[in-house]
């Protein structure tokens, strides 16, 4: 069974920077995307970033470009968000997902699983 799990969340004043990270576990893909996502309370899930692991593509939601960072470590088989210049708004829980599909999915239907999430919370 595939599991994700997250770690790096926590309390950060607005401005400063957080590094989540995210190891899958319990399969064996070739060639997979993963992204990060985000929702906030009474909010809908929305895409932060998502990596194809093989070629390292990224892309980036309006919200994370010029902040956010993903990347990834194939050796560890690890992906990471780099996010600076925090802001309350980024408050949120970050989930980390996975999808066997091609291309670099940017909506939550088109990945596959799912991690527990972590809390990100930025004080003002």
């Amino acid at each position: 069974q595939v599991q994700l799990v997250e770690s790096g969340g926590g309390l950060v004043q607005a401005g400063g920077s957080l590094r989540l990270s995210c190891a899958p576990s319990g399969g064996t893909f070739s060639n997979y995307a993963m992204g990060w996502f985000r929702q906030a309370p009474g909010k809908e899930r929305e895409f932060v970033a998502a990596i194809r692991l093989r070629g390292g593509i990224t892309v980036y939601a309006e919200s994370a470009k010029g902040r956010f960072t993903i990347s990834r470590d194939n050796a560890k088989n690890s992906v990471y968000l780099q996010m600076n210049s925090l802001k309350p708004e980024d408050t949120a829980v970050y989930y980390c997902a996975l999808s066997v599909g091609g291309g670099i999915p940017r909506f939550k239907e088109e990945y596959d699983y799912w991690g527990q999430g972590t809390q990100v919370t930025v004080s003002s």
